[in-house]
């Protein structure tokens, strides 16, 4: 049940498409099981779990299926992914042969994984934006033909050691065929060449796309990236180079600090001289500067209809900034996917992004949903944040009901653990539409304390709301739970722009603290078992060093998300080396 869009009323056709398969969600998704099987009947890892298992009716092949393969995390399929990494060209996960391995974040556990990237992947990609494209066009039209300013990177391509190409799953998207086909079918146009989204150089690739944006100023229709991190970094790059992209404008130039030569070529072959545009920036921007950049987009793009990015789970922190730059620009949330598959789709695009739910797609994975429930006060386990009940099917699952996601996906991925809760906040017809709420592996706790990256941007955000009394702001954050000191304690790092007196930053660490809801926590704090909450004030520029980091070791700028809560010991190095102030909470003394 794939959609046929290929004319003007494709946008009508494609949401068609959707609302049917939603409303007949729980067949499609038999469907979609039966489907993925039947391509990679055979494989090895399969063949270990279902043997000769034979199948007539799909209602069978579910049953059949949930009980006879076990749920798995990566550290399961990791070896079959390796083989096939080292060469082993077996039908080892999937019948269709891989030649392409995608590589994730890394910045929730520390170290990026393969994931299996097949055609499938791509076509799976352009149909989502697609669908998104045309929900989005019903409340914000756009004009055809218009740009996008994108701020999108891909990072190198390398061969593993049996010859297949691995790289961060944007990186092969933005190489695809597919991502020349998306701009085709929406009628929207990125402003930066290729040569600019796979330079390799992030900073030059900002600048220029930055340029760019500017050189078509009145076409950009829209502004977006992967996450609204990037959006709100390459804007702080923009108040601190516009001086030079306004020379540039006027003269038709392409600054020194653009050294890769395909890229210098591809921009100056685009740009030519504007003095007057030029001229109108410059004004703009020292308009900009006295009111400290507020109002940013509609000034420098006023054809802009919206800012489009993933702006839930670790991207809600930097939307306050953004909505400085935006103003009145909506702020529209992407859509709900990660390197393994994509989940949902956003169809209520005129929500703000802390209300934004997404309509799982039914045909783009098997899905399963693990019932969660928080331990009881009593529970002296530290093992696990929550009770879990037995894997439902899609059709199954309840509002208001929490659930760790659980994919069978084309790519070689059975009953894969993903890590995400969410939350069912309704139905779209017949799917569920999903609340993100968290990675479940990312927690604070020191003994029976359980604190997830929501109750800490939660506390934060609490916290922060004091800095105001300095006029100052909070630009970044991440935390570690400390279990080599006794009593074990919270770290919570801060980088703030502007100056604060100690004062309110003693205020703002009391009031973390205090902010805490969870019980064991609170409990543990009036023991004293857990030691006072420690505020650890960060010079400028270190969050920067850890996206370096990140990025050196072969994460793309597009994929990269700041981590709430580490134990990675490069980072805590980096965060502890560049800690310039410490400040101890006074709560429960």
């Amino acid at each position: 049940m794939e959609p046929v869009c290929n004319n003007q009323s494709s946008g009508h056709d494609i949401i068609r498409w959707f609302e049917d398969v939603s409303e007949n969600a729980e067949l499609v998704q038999t469907q979609t099981l039966r489907r993925i099987l039947e391509l990679n009947w055979g494989v090895e890892y399969l063949e270990k779990w279902l043997g000769d298992v034979e199948i007539h009716d799909a209602c069978t092949l579910e049953s059949l299926y949930t009980s006879l393969v076990p749920l798995v995390s990566h550290a399961d399929l990791e070896p079959y992914i390796q083989r096939t990494a080292n060469g082993d060209s077996a039908p080892l996960l999937t019948q269709q042969p891989m030649t392409t391995l995608s590589l994730s974040s890394g910045t929730t556990e520390g170290r990026q994984k393969y994931v299996p990237f097949t055609t499938h992947s791509a076509q799976t990609t352009l149909q989502i934006f697609r669908l998104a494209a045309a929900y989005r066009s019903r409340v914000y039209p756009t004009r055809e033909g218009g740009k996008i300013l994108e701020f999108i990177y891909s990072s190198k391509q390398f061969k593993t050691r049996g010859g297949l190409t691995a790289g961060t799953a944007t990186t092969h998207y933005y190489a695809s065929q597919e991502f020349k086909i998306k701009q085709e079918t929406t009628k929207s146009f990125t402003c930066s060449p290729e040569e600019v989204i796979s330079s390799g150089d992030d900073k030059q690739a900002t600048y220029c796309h930055l340029l760019l944006g500017l050189f078509f100023s009145d076409q950009v229709e829209f502004i977006t990236s992967t996450f609204a991190y990037s959006i709100v970094q390459s804007f702080i790059t923009f108040e601190e180079l516009w001086r030079d992209l306004c020379i540039d404008i006027r003269d038709g130039t392409l600054s020194k600090r653009i050294s890769i030569p395909r890229v210098r070529k591809a921009v100056l072959d685009i740009i030519s001289p504007k003095p007057k545009l030029a001229s109108k920036i410059e004004a703009a921007c020292k308009e900009l500067e006295d009111l400290d950049w507020f109002g940013l987009v509609p000034k420098l793009w006023p054809n802009a209809k919206y800012v489009y990015s993933i702006m839930t789970g670790s991207m809600q922190p930097y939307l306050k900034k953004l909505r400085r730059y935006a103003a009145g620009v909506p702020l529209v949330s992407a859509e709900y996917g990660s390197t393994e598959s994509w989940i949902g789709v956003n169809v209520d695009p005129c929500l703000p992004p802390e209300d934004v739910t997404f309509a799982v797609v039914p045909t783009s994975s098997y899905f399963e949903f693990i019932p969660l429930h928080r331990h009881k006060h009593d529970c002296n386990l530290a093992t696990d944040d929550f009770k879990e009940d037995k894997p439902v099917p899609l059709s199954q699952v309840k509002v208001g009901q929490q659930y760790e996601i659980v994919l069978t996906t084309f790519t070689g991925l059975y009953r894969y653990r993903l890590g995400d809760v969410v939350e069912v906040a309704g139905f779209h017809r017949g799917t569920p539409k999903l609340n993100f709420i968290c990675r479940r592996k990312l927690i604070l706790t020191v003994n029976i304390d359980k604190n997830t990256e929501k109750d800490l941007q939660m506390v934060v955000e609490r916290g922060s709301q004091l800095l105001s009394k300095s006029r100052a702001e909070l630009i970044d954050f991440t935390s570690h739970a400390d279990v080599v000191n006794q009593p074990g304690h919270y770290i919570i790092y801060w980088e703030i722009k502007g100056d604060v007196e100690d004062r309110v930053l003693h205020e703002c660490c009391r009031e973390m603290d205090a902010s805490f809801v969870d019980h064991g926590y609170v409990v543990s704090r009036r023991s004293n078992s857990i030691g006072p909450l420690e505020l650890r004030i960060v010079e400028k520029g270190t969050f920067k060093k850890i996206l370096e980091y990140f990025v050196g070791n072969g994460s793309a700028l597009s994929q990269f998300k700041t981590p709430r809560c580490t134990s990675n010991k490069v980072l805590l190095s980096i965060l502890n080396l560049c800690t310039i102030k410490r400040v101890y909470s006074t709560a429960y003394a």
